[in-house]
């Protein structure tokens, strides 16, 4: 090895750096993810952090390999770009019918997954699976529907024709003119999965869709922060183990490209000790992952993830949105977690930077997590008291709220200091399953240091 190699995890909250030095010896930094206050890109600052101390230029770098849930968080949120779909006329319903799988056969009240794409065009063509053309393609039609959806600020579009997997001459067509009309990404349904199967192949072309310019935005702030003449080669980890170019990584390859580094080293840590066999259990800030290895990589060539079918080869990984970063809030009804993150920035109440009451702060309040262990990125300074107070304060609106609710209404007028008995409380209508004394914020019995929220509950 003649210079310097990066090993990077970046996370939805945390990005972990490991680096190798030319003499063999390895350097290890943690940071926050997003701290716009400290650094523009925590892998490069932390890049810049280990060369700064150990004397070397940056022109020393030999290869950085880097895997990121850039691409899982935006899945998992809902925050990928505005995509037009582009199919064939008749099929406008494709995605939203599905596969017609229902997860729970019994449930009465069905809550179906959001769509990822913005607009549905349906182009005026067709082609048979023996590549006989019954419908022309309308190219006036298409062009002033895309043309329509440029105009309304979407920059992104799918494409995906009825056999378009065997016959692509009209998705090819398709790109052309949207390509003109000036669309920035244009995923075609037989480039990104060329497969029979018209449901998969079309949302995996959306997920590629919308998904790719998030990941390209990232891709090419990384590469633009690297000095001038720095030739160092750049590969980003797939959601099948294996690594790509930078200039080759896209969307539908990324969806699970943090996650499969895990697998990785959890299968090399396995087998360092002598286990052939092994359960991975990847908790982040933003997202958790679980994963199986049993001697051989687990693999998948049609996965759902985050309600989207996907049709690309990945790792069998089931990634759900809990994680350490978790929102806890109460939405008038019940107490609820997730699926949305603190992030980095603000990151959980404890970090004293105005951040919502998370899972983290939970497990602060009760002791399970010890503040003076933190890492120094967590605040400006440790003030251990003062992260503990914050956590407390957070949660304080959350348990009022929640007190409000569940509280029996003549207990909510009545001033726990009155001299006459209460009369006998009357419970709201609302309020049927349960009766709540109310919610107080009160020391844990095991540490009168910590604090948790306390709901006694009662049958009515």
């Amino acid at each position: 090895m003649s210079g310097w190699q990066f090993w990077i995890d970046r996370g939805g909250t945390f990005t972990d750096v490991v680096a190798r030095a030319p003499d063999g010896g390895e350097h290890i930094r943690k940071l926050l993810s997003v701290n716009p206050e400290r650094y523009q890109d925590a892998a490069l600052e932390a890049i810049r952090l280990i060369l700064a101390e150990q004397g070397a230029d940056w022109s020393e770098i030999e290869a950085v390999k880097l895997g990121t849930t850039v691409a899982t968080n935006a899945l998992l949120e809902r925050k990928g770009a505005d995509v037009a779909l582009v199919v064939t006329e008749g099929f406008a319903d494709l995605l939203e019918i599905g596969v017609q799988a229902r997860p729970d056969i019994f449930a009465r009240h069905i809550v179906k997954p959001d769509q990822l794409q913005k607009r549905v065009i349906e182009a005026r063509e067709r082609i048979t699976a023996e590549g006989e053309v019954l419908t022309p393609l309308e190219e006036d039609h298409v062009r002033a529907e895309l043309l329509a959806a440029y105009n309304d600020g979407i920059r992104a579009t799918a494409i995906a024709c009825l056999h378009g997997w065997a016959y692509p001459v009209h998705e090819q067509r398709i790109a052309a003119i949207a390509r003109d009309i000036g669309f920035r990404q244009i995923s075609v349904s037989s480039e990104v999965s060329g497969l029979i199967k018209y449901v998969p192949r079309t949302n995996t072309s959306v997920a590629d869709a919308y998904l790719s310019p998030v990941l390209r935005a990232y891709i090419d702030q990384f590469v633009g922060a690297f000095p001038k003449g720095v030739t160092a080669a750049l590969h980003f980890m797939q959601s099948n183990g294996g690594l790509a170019h930078a200039n080759a990584f896209r969307g539908r390859d990324a969806v699970l490209s943090g996650p499969a580094g895990g697998v990785v080293g959890m299968a090399a840590a396995a087998r360092r000790a002598g286990f052939e066999r092994a359960l991975g259990f990847d908790m982040g800030g933003t997202s958790t992952d679980v994963s199986h290895y049993a001697g051989d990589f687990e693999r998948t060539h049609e996965s759902v993830v985050a309600g989207v079918r996907l049709a690309a080869p990945m790792l069998q990984i089931h990634t759900v949105a809990a994680g350490g970063g978790s929102i806890c809030f109460f939405d008038g009804a019940r107490l609820r977690v997730g699926p949305h993150s603190a992030g980095a920035n603000p990151g959980p109440a404890c970090y004293r930077r105005g951040g919502p009451l998370t899972i983290t702060d939970c497990n602060v309040l009760l002791g399970r997590v010890r503040p003076e262990f933190f890492p120094p990125f967590s605040a400006p300074t440790p003030i251990f008291r003062s992260m503990r107070a914050s956590s407390r304060n957070a949660s304080r609106p959350c348990a009022l709220k929640f007190a409000k609710r569940r509280t029996p209404t003549s207990a909510l007028k009545n001033s726990p200091k009155a001299s006459s008995p209460s009369p006998t409380p009357t419970w709201p209508k609302r309020s049927r399953r349960f009766r709540s004394s109310v919610a107080t914020i009160r020391p844990n019995t095991r540490s009168s240091r910590s604090a948790a929220l306390v709901v006694n509950m009662r049958a009515p």
